[in-house]
């Protein structure tokens, strides 16, 4: 056998950690809204390293249905993005969704507080394949589960011909 190999760098965890922070806070500033933001609003990172990402929000009131639950379509877009930086932490790039398929089990209320924690599952050439679980922070309830598979938007190395 070879010797051990070694992991990602510091700075592909950091960038990761950041990229959810500074979506989450977009929401806030006004003006300049990403579409990623939307559904960060207010997250909190507890953690973010090799090939993981945690975080926690409370559910906000433009994120919910008539009912008061959280929409569906924000906690798909919501678990995609953590899948999005539990890959950035170990590859350094977003990549996007090529498969996905969620999950729910159990809503999530105006108000509640909901932890996604992200985790790269299996790579496979450009395919990077994750999963997400998402759920109340409070009692542990499971809210939805997400699995993907991800690849770079394009071969690295090439440029647009735009």
């Amino acid at each position: 056998m070879g010797a051990p190999t070694e992991g990602p760098p510091a700075w592909m965890a950091a960038a990761a950690r950041r990229w959810l922070e500074d979506a989450g806070a977009k929401v806030e500033g006004g003006q300049d809204r990403a579409f990623n933001a939307l559904p960060l609003a207010g997250v909190r990172v507890s953690l973010a390293e090799r090939g993981r990402a945690v975080c926690s929000l409370r559910v906000p009131a433009h994120l919910t249905d008539a009912e008061g639950n959280w929409h569906t379509g924000a906690i798909a877009a919501a678990a995609d993005d953590v899948c999005a930086a539990a890959i950035m932490s170990v590859e350094g790039i977003i990549k996007v969704s090529v498969h996905y398929d969620i999950s729910y089990f159990a809503p999530a209320k105006l108000h509640d507080e909901v932890e996604m924690d992200g985790r790269v599952v299996e790579r496979k050439g450009r395919m990077t394949a994750v999963a997400v679980e998402i759920r109340r922070k409070e009692s542990g309830e499971l809210v939805a589960i997400g699995r993907q598979w991800m690849t770079a938007s394009r071969p690295s190395g090439s440029r647009s011909k735009i």
